[in-house]
């Protein structure tokens, strides 16, 4: 059996094809995702669009990283963490005035915290949070926690109150039609039983 056809340029399925809604903008600053491993794995992971949108946006897949390595000197005074700690401040054009990078770290909740626990230079950064949002839109997926968001829909929120836009809103089609992909694939009668009951 041959395998499935896939897309050179956004690297999924030929039929489920998003090159037609991916864009490619560039960030006020650079944005760097640390992806857990089994997170890589999973199909419908929102990261490679974050990555395939940014044209100063870098992935990288693993457990345990090294931030002078990825990050090069002075970073405790250069980055910050995309993370909703007691004292993280709101994404805004002050809170990020000095952070050339953006870590954005991409899992579960349960993965994150792992993540967290795994790297502990990562508390020695600045943590940065999102203003108060609606419900996500990641309607496959769901969120122990009401505010809980995909990552790419953060990294969306933390561009936009950075820019005092919402330009970087175009990045987010390509999201939704993946969904609708998926829906479409496992059928609405599916998606309906499993998503939709409150």
């Amino acid at each position: 059996m041959s395998k499935r056809a896939i897309c050179e340029h956004c690297e999924r399925p030929q039929k489920t094809c998003l090159c037609s809604v991916l864009v490619d903008i560039e960030a006020p600053l650079n944005v760097l995702i640390l992806q857990d491993k089994k997170e890589a794995q999973h199909a419908l992971s929102s990261a490679p669009l974050i990555e395939k949108s940014i044209s100063n946006c870098q992935r990288v897949v693993g457990e345990v990283f090294d931030p002078q390595a990825l990050l090069g000197e002075g970073w405790q005074q250069t980055s910050a963490v995309l993370f909703p700690s007691e004292s993280a401040q709101i994404a805004s054009p002050a809170s990020c005035q000095n952070i050339k990078t953006l870590i954005v770290l991409d899992g579960t909740w349960k993965k994150v915290a792992r993540l967290m626990h795994l790297n502990p230079w990562l508390t020695e950064l600045s943590h940065i949070k999102i203003p108060a949002q609606n419900e996500s839109q990641y309607r496959i997926r769901k969120s122990p926690r009401t505010d809980g968001l995909s990552s790419i829909e953060a990294t969306v929120a933390v561009l936009n109150s950075i820019t005092e836009s919402d330009r970087f809103n175009a990045i987010l089609p390509a999201f939704e039609k993946m969904i609708d992909f998926q829906i479409q694939a496992m059928g609405e009668d599916v998606y309906l039983r499993n998503y939709k009951q409150e």
